[in-house]
């Protein structure tokens, strides 16, 4: 096992968020609990520029805690190969145009060639029809695909 791991905003969100009344949201979060005491172990994880701008925003309480969760992590600059691939995946993957910030993660991961992009975010970045295209994106251009999934199925 082992490999490295791009952190998608969701999972310093689920770490530091309150627990949830919804069953799934809580069961997402527990789960992330549980893969985190592991996790830096046994990957090499990386945050970027993205997410932690992402962290920053909201109730300064909880923003302070994903901040000090991803503290000491590694963070991924946004360099050139990075807006490149932007707009190459904005143009090409089909999401709508909220989503730019999902793009931004995908394309980061690439850029670095990371061997993971861990996400709650399943309607856009861990879902089967997105990573399709995306691998089929990826082919075309010559660039390594990582595997993108969830903290239960990285365990």
């Amino acid at each position: 096992m082992g490999g490295t791991v791009y952190l998608e905003t969701t999972i310093p969100s689920y770490l530091a968020g309150r627990p949830s009344r919804d069953l799934v949201i809580a069961a997402h979060q527990q789960i992330t609990h549980d893969w985190w005491r592991h996790a830096k172990k046994y990957f090499d994880l990386y945050v970027s520029e993205a997410v932690l701008e992402e962290i920053r925003a909201g109730d300064p309480a909880l923003a302070s805690r994903r901040l000090e969760i991803v503290e000491g992590l590694p963070v991924l600059e946004l360099r050139q190969d990075v807006r490149d691939l932007v707009r190459i995946y904005s143009e090409r993957l089909n999401f709508p145009p909220q989503a730019r910030a999902d793009v931004l993660h995908i394309a980061f991961a690439v850029s670095y060639k990371l061997d993971y992009l861990v996400t709650w975010n399943c309607k856009h970045i861990a879902n089967g029809h997105s990573i399709r295209r995306l691998l089929r994106i990826n082919q075309e251009i010559q660039r390594p695909t990582p595997v993108i999934l969830t903290p239960e199925e990285l365990s």
